[in-house]
């Protein structure tokens, strides 16, 4: 078996970039690599060379394509710890979590593998209308192109993977742009594909400026997708610029909790759960737990046992496998949050535990009574914060949840069926979770977001619909 490696293709990048820059680990702030700052001309030829490569994707049938995408979770088996390293060294993403996220990214591998040879089309009765007799008619997919993909620091891994996994199972060819902070994994996930029979040209990784970078891929004619991971402002400005292309936008969240009163006896397995849910990875999830509301007969057991687990939770280290909490992804990131719990604060919230500082991260954070204007409430913390408000009802629950400008998870803990509707059909989301967190995702389930959390559908048999050109074709077997 060939070493995997991110340094052959940084390699390869550096040859035709004049610049770079320190990429640097959150924890030990140390530099990791230099990272290749590529111009735009860069870009301009990975798109080239992906247009032809194309032409060998589209022409590739369906179970060879499932084969290679079959091989690479396997690859990405074999090098669970390699690539778990690398996730944690690049993000700053505790170990337990990052061999988690390598888990699913085989998961999502192997589903992309499956779907791959699912693509059907239907046939159509064409005779159904006037004079449609002697008509066969059907449908089947195409693949659309060259696809542009623009990545988070989050989840290095598996968010690039669910949209490389999607567009090679449909037969384009896809470059991706990672963030800045986090580009190592994506490079490994490459060269994974590649050992694994994918043609090197299919998929291209192209560090540097975002901004700039994605510019060039909304500009070019060959890119026939754009796919997007990130915030609300740069995923409108992606809309405004895409003229005819197809996109797929992965915004922002705040997902919100209810807890029903009919949840006495679950209260401590609730509060254990929405620990992870609300600070797995410092809370830096797009459906990571802000928001819980707590019906008033269990709001002091509730934050007695939140408060009890959260305090447990074991700050150090990414690399070593019992840190829970570590750096955030940068200073900005702490000082915005800090000023937020500050501001909070001053509105009368209280600070149940936390709020403070840690190095370069932020002790995990309760914030009780907060009022719907504060920031921490009606913006994406994208950190270790959490605000548990008291909920009179069902209905004022209901009512504060969709009181957001965000619709992406939402969760309700909940034995009344009845009550459990009326959240799955009232709730402006696009996934409602009953007796589960909102920080759940599988990843073949679809997974898209409402007003400013997004635009189309991710989860791999659903971005493969949106990577693909319904064609029709009748036949008139009575000319």
């Amino acid at each position: 078996m060939v070493m995997l490696s991110y340094m052959n293709y940084i390699n390869q990048l550096d040859q035709n970039s004049h610049e770079s820059y320190a990429l640097v680990n959150p924890h030990t702030k140390e530099e990791i690599v230099r990272i290749p700052e590529c111009p735009d001309d860069q870009m301009e030829k990975a798109i080239q060379k992906a247009e032809q490569a194309f032409g060998k994707m589209k022409s590739m049938p369906a179970y060879e394509r499932s084969e290679v995408l079959d091989r690479a979770a396997q690859v990405v088996s074999d090098y669970k710890k390699l690539f778990a390293e690398t996730i944690a060294k690049e993000s700053g993403k505790p170990m337990k979590y990052a061999l988690g996220e390598v888990d699913r990214t085989v998961q999502t591998l192997k589903f992309s593998a499956i779907e791959a040879r699912k693509l059907e089309g239907e046939s159509i009765p064409l005779d159904a209308a006037p004079n449609g007799a002697g008509r066969d008619a059907y449908t089947i997919f195409e693949p659309i192109g060259v696809i542009g993909a623009i990545t988070p620091f989050n989840f290095p891994l598996n968010l690039v993977v669910h949209k490389v996994g999607p567009a090679i199972a449909a037969g384009n060819s896809i470059i991706v742009k990672p963030a800045e902070k986090t580009p190592l994994s994506a490079i490994l996930l490459r060269e994974a594909l590649v050992e694994a029979g994918l043609p090197e040209d299919a998929y291209h990784v192209i560090t540097g400026d975002g901004p700039r970078l994605g510019q060039v891929l909304l500009k070019s004619n060959v890119i026939k997708k754009v796919t997007f991971t990130g915030s609300p402002e740069v995923g409108r400005e992606i809309k405004s610029q895409a003229g005819l292309k197809k996109v797929t936008l992965e915004l922002g969240n705040n997902s919100a909790l209810y807890i029903d009163k009919s949840q006495q006896d679950r209260v401590k397995d609730i509060a254990k759960q929405a620990v992870t849910g609300a600070f797995s990875y410092n809370g830096q999830v797009c459906i990571s737990t802000q928001r819980i509301y707590v019906h008033k007969n269990l709001i002091d057991p509730f934050l007695e046992e939140f408060k009890s687990e959260t305090e447990k939770l074991i700050y150090g280290d990414p690399l070593d496998q019992t840190t829970d909490i570590s750096n955030l992804i940068d200073e900005p990131s702490q000082e915005r949050l800090l000023e937020w719990i500050s501001e909070a604060e001053t509105s009368g919230a209280e600070i149940v535990t936390g709020g403070t500082q840690v190095n370069g991260g932020l002790k995990p954070t309760i914030l009780k009574d907060v009022k719907p204007e504060s920031k921490i409430y009606k913006e994406e913390a994208f950190g270790p914060v959490v605000i548990v408000n008291t909920a009179e009802s069902g209905e004022e629950a209901l009512k504060s949840i969709n009181n957001s400008q965000y619709g992406l998870n939402a969760g309700v803990f909940t034995n009344d069926m009845k009550q459990a509707l009326q959240f799955g059909h009232e709730l402006n989301v696009g996934q409602v979770l009953i007796n589960d967190l909102p920080t759940l995702r599988f990843d073949h389930m679809p997974y898209g977001g409402r007003k400013n959390s997004g635009y189309g559908y991710e989860g791999v048999k659903y971005a493969i619909q949106e990577m693909v050109n319904r064609k029709m074709i009748s036949l008139n077997y009575k000319f």
